[in-house]
């Protein structure tokens, strides 16, 4: 078993990444139907927004989420101390520090991919952080960032934050080019480098590390996991939900099932339901189905019936059962 900061860790064996205007409390309560095992996280909140916004609104989620880790945004360690300790208060399980978004408006605030440059600050950062909460604290890089592109460097960063208490680093496999691409691009054109995840491993077996980058199956992720301690799936998990239906069985030991997507379907109607009653329009929950049925027979009628009918304003739950009638 690993620990961070002398504390038993959360299981990162499989993880669903965090991935803003995705990975919203809707979508974590639909995915946990295919998993009970996989590591959900949140979108990332930067800590600014988090001490100065509705903290019950932006820190809420279900019960049947967990096990979820909230991913914080920020570069000032009072700020990010205080905003991982009203996770802690909220219930996640753990607190992840971005340190891989290219984005411009997350340069701007001076957090994300850019701090990869700072790891004096950083290591400040995550030493407040692992202070005020007893819940982990885990970071998310790249394997460099514009120029800073070698082993060495990578290997220095993982060091510095590694003596600031940091036992779980989970590396995008590519590096961030912070000038000149979308975060899109990021996700695409820098080419991966798997090699140097797994160089970081075998010189700090100690640490608990974990690809991110680029694994689109799961005989992709068995073969990473040979060598690795976790993998984080992104768009994969998020545009193929039905993918983490095995990963149970194949990678915790689970029994087999036999449940069909319709199945699946079925039983988190009882959320959509609880969520509708409470005001939640059911565009919000639809939109992180349409990949459900991706290849199958009726999947595409499936898709354009929530795409047109659930995104009207008061639509019902029959929108999403009249959806179900073409797959089943």
């Amino acid at each position: 078993m690993f620990f961070v900061n002398d504390r038993p860790a959360l299981c990162h064996r499989f993880c669903v990444a965090p991935m803003m205007d995705c990975t919203d409390r809707h979508d974590r309560a639909f995915l946990r139907q295919f998993s009970r095992h996989t590591l959900l996280y949140t979108e990332m909140l930067s800590s600014g927004a988090l001490l100065h916004g509705d903290v019950a609104r932006l820190l809420r989620f279900s019960p049947e989420e967990q096990p979820v880790a909230l991913q914080l945004g920020g570069s000032d360690p009072d700020d990010l101390a205080a905003a991982a300790l009203l996770a802690e208060q909220a219930g996640y399980r753990e607190v992840n520090l971005n340190l891989g978004c290219p984005s411009d408006r997350v340069q701007g605030g001076n957090f994300g991919a850019c701090l990869m440059k700072e790891p004096e600050r950083v290591a400040a950062c995550v030493a407040a952080m692992i202070a005020a909460v007893q819940i982990p604290v885990t970071v998310k890089c790249r394997i460099g960032v514009d120029g800073r592109d070698s082993d060495g460097e990578l290997l220095d960063f993982v060091e510095r934050l590694a003596e600031a208490g940091c036992r779980t680093f989970i590396i995008h496999a590519r590096i961030a080019v912070l000038q000149g691409l979308t975060p899109k691009q990021n996700r695409e054109i820098p080419p991966l480098n798997y090699a140097r995840v797994l160089r970081v491993k075998r010189a700090f077996p100690e640490l608990e590390i974990v690809i991110n980058g680029g694994i689109d199956s799961l005989e992709t992720a068995a073969n990473l996991l040979r060598n690795l301690d976790g993998v984080m799936l992104g768009r994969e998990a998020y545009g193929n939900p039905f993918l983490l239906s095995k990963v149970d069985e194949t990678f915790f030991g689970e029994p087999p099932n036999a449940k069909s997507r319709l199945d699946y379907l079925g039983g988190f109607l009882p959320y959509v339901e609880r969520e509708l009653r409470q005001g939640t329009p059911l565009r919000h929950i639809t939109r992180h189905m349409l990949g459900l049925f991706r290849g199958q027979p009726g999947g595409r009628c499936f898709r354009r019936h929530l795409s047109v009918h659930g995104n009207r304003r008061g639509a019902p739950l029959e929108v999403l059962l009249d959806a179900m009638t073409h797959v089943a």
